[in-house]
C-alpha cells in the first residue's frame, strides 16, 4: 500500500476533503477517494473524517491507497460489436441481457467479461477489479453505444468530460402515449425510492439534480418514439423521467405497467449517439449505434 501526507495551505481552506484529495491525486477519482473516506483509509489530525469534512489551515491529511487486488474476473470470449476503437479507446454497441460489470449474481458474461478478453492487458485500472476501463454503464435490458477507456489517462479525460456534461448521450425510446408537446426538458432531481430500495424516483429532498431532453420523432397513436438527450447521468434517469410524465417506456416494467401487448424482454430504450471529446486528440468525436433489429421491428408495427 501507498501513504501519502499533505499539509494543508489557507488557499484551499473550506474544500470539500474528498475534492481536495481528487484534485492532488490525479490518477484517482473522486468517487474512489470517496471509497477510501469510508473505508477509514483517510485521516485528518489522526482523526477519521467524512467526505463532507472542510479542511482548515494547518490540517494534516495522510491517506492511505490500498495495492491493486489481483482482478479475479475472467476474460471470456464474448463477441463484441464494436464502433470504434484506438490505443485509448474502445466503443461498443452493447446488446440487450448484458450486464455492463460484474456484480452479486451476475460474474460471468458481463461486457468486463468480454472486454478483458478482447483488451488484454490494455484496460484503465480506476475503478478497481469489477470494472476495469468502466467510465459509465446503462442498464442491462437497454442497448446501446458504451465507451471503454483502455489506460488511465483516457479515463480521467471521460470522467472529467462527465462531470462537467460535455459529452453527448443522445437515445432513442418508445414511450406510452401520445405526448402533446414536440419537445421539452424534464429538470427534477433522482434518488433512491423510499420504499422501494432497488427503484429511482423523482426526490426533491435527497436526490440528485437530474435533467432530460426530449423530442417527439413520430407518433402512432396509444405510443410515441421519441429522443432524449441527457445532460446528467443518474441512475435509470430517462425511465424515471418519461414516467413522472405518465409516458413510461414501453416494455418497462419496473416504471410501467407489468403488461404489454408486444413479446419485449425490458424497456425499449437505445443509447443511439455518443459523442466526446478524445482523450488524446481532444477533437470532438461522434459515434452511432444502429438501432437494434427487435425495434426496428416494433417501429414497423406500430406504422402498420
Amino acid at each position: 500500500m501507498t501513504q501519502n501526507k499533505f499539509l494543508v495551505d489557507e488557499s484551499y481552506v473550506g474544500e470539500r476533503i474528498d475534492k481536495y484529495l481528487s484534485e492532488l491525486l490525479e490518477n484517482q477519482t473522486r468517487s474512489y477517494i470517496q471509497k477510501l473516506i469510508k473505508d477509514n483509509q483517510v485521516l485528518v489530525n489522526e482523526k477519521i473524517v467524512k467526505a463532507n469534512y472542510k479542511i482548515s489551515t494547518g490540517d494534516v491529511i495522510v491517506i492511505t491507497i490500498p495495492d491493486a487486488i489481483p482482478l479475479e474476473i475472467r476474460p471470456q470470449n464474448i463477441p463484441l460489436d464494436i464502433l470504434f476503437e484506438d490505443e485509448d479507446i474502445l466503443v461498443v454497441n452493447k446488446p440487450k441481457n448484458m450486464v455492463v460489470h460484474p456484480s452479486a449474481g451476475h460474474y460471468d458474461g458481463t461486457l468486463v467479461n468480454a472486454i478483458m478478453y478482447h483488451c488484454k492487458e490494455n484496460l484503465s485500472g480506476i475503478n478497481g477489479v469489477l470494472r476495469p476501463g468502466i467510465v459509465h454503464r446503462i442498464d442491462m435490458d437497454t442497448t446501446g453505444a458504451l465507451v471503454i477507456c483502455k489506460n488511465d489517462n483516457a479515463h480521467l479525460s471521460l470522467t472529467k468530460q462527465l462531470k462537467v456534461h460535455s459529452i453527448t448521450r443522445k437515445y432513442r425510446a418508445i414511450v406510452y402515449g401520445n405526448i402533446k408537446e414536440e419537445e421539452g426538458t424534464i429538470n427534477a432531481p433522482i434518488g433512491r425510492h423510499p420504499i422501494e430500495r432497488k427503484k429511482m424516483a423523482i426526490n426533491h429532498k435527497n436526490g440528485k439534480e437530474a435533467i432530460t431532453h426530449y423530442k417527439v420523432i413520430e407518433r402512432f397513436g396509444n405510443y410515441t418514439y421519441i429522443e432524449c438527450q441527457l445532460e446528467t447521468g443518474r441512475t435509470h434517469q430517462i425511465r424515471v423521467h418519461m414516467a413522472s410524465l405518465q409516458h413510461p417506456i414501453l416494455g418497462d416494467s419496473v416504471y410501467g405497467p407489468s403488461k404489454q401487448r408486444f413479446s419485449l424482454d425490458g424497456q425499449t430504450l437505445h443509447a443511439m449517439v455518443l459523442g466526446f471529446h478524445h482523450p488524446r486528440t481532444e477533437e470532438y468525436v461522434e459515434f452511432e449505434a444502429p438501432l437494434p433489429s427487435y425495434f426496428v421491428s416494433l417501429l414497423d408495427k406500430l406504422r402498420s
